[in-house]
């Protein structure tokens, strides 16, 4: 190393070789919720498969969650702060200042490794994990942490009906390192910038807002083609996963797209019951919970499938570390 600038190695594959989370311990129920405004639970969950939501307290920041998120990954992966190289934290829900990247990238002890924040919403963790599988490919970094942390409830209008029963509070996070061919495979992404206003922020009111019907009909359409074609592009069927892997959006939008994609041995990542939909952070811990739980081993082929704001999308399958 040459004034702090580290020269790795080109590898032919690219791993993802540690996963991390951090799950608010607060909870808010569809019961909660349903009194809130004048439905059951049933009817609640009935429309989005949420039974509870994780809020983060007033001092877990979108900051303070990535850092422990981030730091049981590198944990996790075996690898020294001293080797990484790059931090990459995707979110949508800072307050606009944005050194999530750097501030996570201090706390972890990594005083040269590079620092990035993205923001393509609830696509977030695919595309970053796709620029950390690049960067590594590409000689400019060997180790990357990839985080994905968001405190959507501070966004939503707690008067919103169509919002307030979706979105939760989480970090997930992943190291990805050097690996094998076939360890990360090739990114399916793109957007659909035309249809951008079904989800936005509110300009008088700083509130996000979405139009549940017409997202839910997009979503599933553009999930379903965007998964067979993150598997073709993997050189795989979707009968050789072991995992499916999908943004928790709305657990009624998993199913219809488990349902449909063929991946008959799968289990499906339905982690947003508990967490509800945490934008970028939902695949890397439903990722997470899915080891957690021993649903997956080490080895196994997962799907992973980002869609959302923008509107945007991005899947890869990717080998469970």
């Amino acid at each position: 190393m040459a004034d702090g600038v580290r020269h790795a190695a080109r590898p032919a594959g690219t791993r993802l070789l540690g996963l991390g989370a951090y799950r608010p311990a607060q909870l808010i129920t569809s019961e909660e919720l349903g009194h809130r405004f004048g439905r059951t639970a049933q009817w609640i969950e009935s429309r989005t498969g949420f039974a509870t939501r994780r809020v983060a307290a007033a001092d877990e920041t979108v900051h303070s969650m990535a850092t422990v998120a981030a730091q049981e990954a590198v944990h996790d992966s075996q690898v020294s702060a001293a080797e990484i190289d790059l931090v990459i934290a995707a979110t949508c829900s800072t307050d606009g200042t944005g050194g999530v990247a750097a501030e996570v990238a201090a706390a972890l002890g990594a005083p040269h490794a590079g620092a990035l924040d993205l923001n393509a919403a609830c696509a977030g963790f695919c595309y970053a994990v796709a620029a950390a599988s690049d960067a590594v490919r590409a000689g400019s970094a060997r180790h990357v942490v990839v985080v994905a942390s968001e405190k959507m409830t501070a966004r939503v209008d707690p008067d919103d009906l169509g919002t307030s029963i979706i979105f939760g509070d989480g970090a997930g996070a992943a190291v990805i390192g050097p690996g094998g061919d076939d360890a990360i495979g090739p990114v399916v992404w793109g957007h659909d910038g035309s249809q951008s206003s079904l989800i936005r922020i509110d300009e008088t009111t700083g509130r996000l807002r979405m139009e549940g019907q017409a997202v839910f009909r997009w979503a599933v359409s553009t999930a379903l083609d965007v998964a067979l074609a993150a598997c073709a592009r993997a050189g795989i069927s979707p009968a050789d996963l072991a995992a499916f892997v999908p943004h928790q959006a709305n657990l009624r939008i998993v199913d219809a797209v488990a349902a449909k994609i063929g991946a008959t041995s799968a289990v499906v990542a339905r982690d947003g019951a508990d967490c509800g939909n945490t934008s970028a952070a939902s695949i890397p811990l439903a990722l997470h919970g899915l080891r957690r739980q021993r649903a997956v081993a080490a080895g196994d082929l997962a799907l992973l499938v980002g869609f959302g704001a923008g509107l945007s999308w991005a899947a890869q399958v990717v080998r469970v570390p």
